[in-house]
């Protein structure tokens, strides 16, 4: 396959719902951009929120805009055991049955049923990026890292459709354990399905 793509390292995070936005910031706040990422439409926003779990907690987490239709926190999984949680490793968006936590702003508090995940690794790719890669939306490969630790990541999910663009993401756990920077190249290597 040999196609190659650069590498986004993925910090703790969160994306906020419109109904949880107006219970931390207050009634019809707004995010506001502190510097666009990768993904077309995406922004670090200056706001941040503490996250509290049983055990511990973090304060002035980021928050990534726009909204979303429901609040999703992302988390390696040292920093999760930080928390005290378990969560579990999956696509974004996939939150039924995963744990939450106290998300605390500065005009209120939200105490989260559920939402709290570590992101499956994958690769967003535009659907012409997709194409010139030889792969599709939900498919699975090998993706081979060149740092000062080189290793294969297995089952990573190639994620297409507008409006994505080439990255691979991963977390601090899995940059770390590779020895990589933002931006260093990755190689999707083989498709696994």
């Amino acid at each position: 396959m040999g196609y190659k793509v650069p590498i986004g390292i993925s910090n703790k995070h969160l994306h906020l719902s419109e109904q949880d936005l107006a219970a931390l910031f207050g009634e019809g706040y707004k995010l506001t951009s502190y510097k666009p990422l990768v993904q077309p439409g995406q922004y670090a926003a200056h706001e941040q929120v503490d996250v509290i779990g049983p055990k511990g907690s973090f304060k002035n987490m980021r928050v990534i805009g726009p909204t979303r239709p429901q609040t999703q926190v992302e988390f390696s999984l040292t920093d999760a055991r930080v928390l005290g949680i378990d969560p579990p490793v999956r696509e974004s968006g996939k939150l039924e049955g995963s744990p939450g936590v106290k998300l605390v702003g500065p005009k209120g508090e939200v105490e989260l049923k559920s939402g709290v995940i570590v992101a499956l690794r994958h690769i967003h790719l535009s659907p012409e990026q997709a194409k010139e890669a030889g792969v599709q939306d939900k498919d699975l490969v090998d993706v081979k890292t060149y740092g000062k630790r080189p290793l294969i990541f297995e089952d990573v999910l190639i994620r297409s459709g507008e409006p994505h663009f080439r990255e691979f993401h991963i977390d601090t756990d899995e940059a770390n354990a590779a020895g990589i920077a933002n931006n260093d190249e990755a190689e999707i290597i083989r498709k696994k399905n």
